[in-house]
């Protein structure tokens, strides 16, 4: 009886690791789609920046060449 209760209590122990897994991987994905979209969002952010700077040295460009 006592092999039958450790097997129990072992089944027992794997299935509550099981559940606290499934529980991390669904955090981890949700996490991941978080960074992904704040990943987005900095790139778009970045090829704003990028562009504003590059219409700013233009205009400076043409304002060297107009003197």
């Amino acid at each position: 009886m006592d092999k039958l209760q450790a097997l129990e209590s072992t089944v027992d122990s794997l299935i509550a690791r099981c559940q606290q897994l499934a529980d991390d991987n669904r955090e981890l994905r949700r996490q991941e789609a978080d960074w992904l979209r704040e990943r987005q969002r900095l790139i778009k952010n970045n090829e704003a920046a990028r562009s504003r700077v590059e219409a700013m040295i233009n205009r400076l460009k043409g304002l060297t060449q107009d003197s």
